[in-house]
């Protein structure tokens, strides 16, 4: 998903400290990673991998005493009030991610217990299929609503700042709030409409060896793999386990960088809270 939202029209300042300038190269980078992203796990792992480095850097800048003075002077402090109610918002919605993934995670495993129990009869594998697809369903619509919101939040970062740093800040949020966009809509399976991606699933199951069929284009992710999978009225079981096995790593390491940022912006929110309050 590409970056659509932005703060500033006036480009950045040519002499900055280099950590700032430092955190201006990281999101130059991720804005133009964002503009080439696919729905592949390898776009989402290196969009993630991206953003913590820029955390990393954002939390050193904020560490600058005259970074810490500028945004303390009272003409500043309802940017930093403003992104501080953003940051809130963006763990809010790495919850929700948490959250979906966990849900996910549960439904996969659930399922691949049945599949490796030789003795699991078609019912029971019908049952729990159905456990899945219901899962699926609840955790697209929480998902959705998120994205939704994520709209609403990336128009109201459009207002032209002028302080340095709050404006830096403020495109940090930006690239924030797409990449989880990105990430949600990874989750959910969205952008490519199930019917295809069955006749696409079903194509490569019936001629493995053969490109089956030139004219579609489209690359499946994990989550929407396993989702074609279980739409085809005969479920290669085979096939399904092994889409399981790689879903379950992708949540794997979805989680972990999920994580792995949630404790970075819990310390930038800290650090606004100090300037606030100082």
């Amino acid at each position: 998903m590409a970056a659509s939202y932005h703060t500033r029209s006036n480009s950045f300042p040519t002499r900055s400290h280099p950590l700032t300038s430092d955190v201006e190269e990281k999101l130059r980078r991720l804005r133009y990673s964002q503009a080439a992203s696919t729905t592949l796990s390898s776009s989402i792992a290196h969009e993630s991998n991206g953003l913590q480095d820029l955390h990393d850097s954002v939390d050193k800048m904020l560490q600058l005493p005259h970074v810490q003075q500028a945004l303390a002077q009272g003409q500043h402090k309802k940017w930093v009030d403003d992104l501080l109610n953003g940051s809130l918002r963006i763990l809010e919605t790495s919850s929700i991610a948490q959250n979906a993934l966990l849900q996910i995670k549960e439904s996969t495993q659930g399922l691949q217990s049945v599949l490796r129990r030789r003795g699991g009869d078609e019912i029971e594998l019908a049952t729990e299929v159905k456990k899945y697809i219901a899962s699926r369903k609840a955790v697209k619509k929480e998902v959705h609503k998120a994205l939704a919101n994520l709209k609403g939040m990336g128009n109201k970062c459009s207002s032209l700042i002028n302080e340095e740093h709050v404006s830096v800040l403020k495109e940090v949020e930006a690239v924030t709030l797409a990449a989880f966009g990105s990430l949600l809509s990874f989750i959910s399976g969205s952008g490519i409409p199930s019917k295809l991606s069955g006749f696409v699933l079903a194509s490569k199951l019936i001629r493995p060896k053969r490109i089956a069929c030139e004219e579609v284009k489209t690359e499946m992710n994990e989550f929407q793999k396993v989702d074609a999978a279980l739409t085809l009225k005969s479920v290669n079981t085979v096939y399904l386990q092994n889409q399981l096995k790689e879903l379950e790593s992708s949540i794997q390491d979805l989680e972990e960088g999920l994580e792995s940022l949630s404790r970075r912006l819990i310390k930038a929110r800290v650090s606004f809270l100090n300037i606030l309050n100082n």
